[in-house]
């Protein structure tokens, strides 16, 4: 490959990380963009090497994951449509997912259990909004006949995702309870059924 048409390519790439909205149009600048991808990957993993423990760990966790959003961006701009805008948001999801449990594993006992329930419900939540804006956005194109149908279903969308939240956030609060013991923690058990509306 030419240096010009690296040049070229390179600054299409800045352009297009400056402008969401500018797509890769070509193949080629795609297998550029995951090639770059590749590379910035290798480098933080080599960085990585230096540290030991669960510090390792979560840097190994965030170049993996930086690595696995570019692609997915990458992707995204190239195609420009919904379902690659949709798996770059779940992309994210996972890999931010990945380094929160990581970072989880530095803690001990309930401390830890709560940590990792607040990273899944994070992680549901995410996911929950992703499908939600899919469905929203996938609804809305095809209103062109029937407007009132595609509120009816982006609404169905966002209750379902305020449902899954709901669901996480409940299971955090149950998991806190389970550092408490005796009356204390039916009381904490009792509060968080009330706070969701469980019965």
């Amino acid at each position: 490959m030419s240096k010009l048409l690296i040049t070229v390519l390179a600054g299409t790439l800045a352009l297009a990380a400056s402008n969401p909205a500018a797509a890769l149009t070509s193949k080629e600048e795609l297998k550029v963009a995951n090639d770059q991808a590749d590379a910035n990957y290798k480098m933080a993993r080599q960085k990585c090497n230096a540290m030991s423990g669960n510090a390792k760990d979560v840097c190994v966790a965030e170049a993996k994951g930086e690595q696995r959003k570019a692609k997915a961006r990458a992707e995204a701009d190239h195609k420009g449509d919904q379902k690659s805008r949709y798996n770059l948001r779940v992309a994210m999801a996972d890999a931010d997912y990945e380094v929160a449990k990581e970072k989880c594993d530095a803690r001990v006992g309930n401390e830890k259990d709560v940590c990792l329930k607040g990273a899944r419900a994070t992680h549901t939540r995410a996911k929950a909004d992703a499908r939600a804006n899919r469905t929203s956005q996938e609804a809305n194109a095809d209103a062109r006949d029937s407007r009132a149908e595609a509120n009816r279903t982006s609404q169905e969308a966002n209750s379902e995702a305020t449902r899954r939240a709901r669901d996480a956030d409940y299971k955090v609060a149950v998991e806190k309870c389970d550092s408490l013991s005796g009356s204390a923690r039916e009381q904490c058990i009792q509060q968080a059924k009330a706070r969701f509306g469980r019965s």
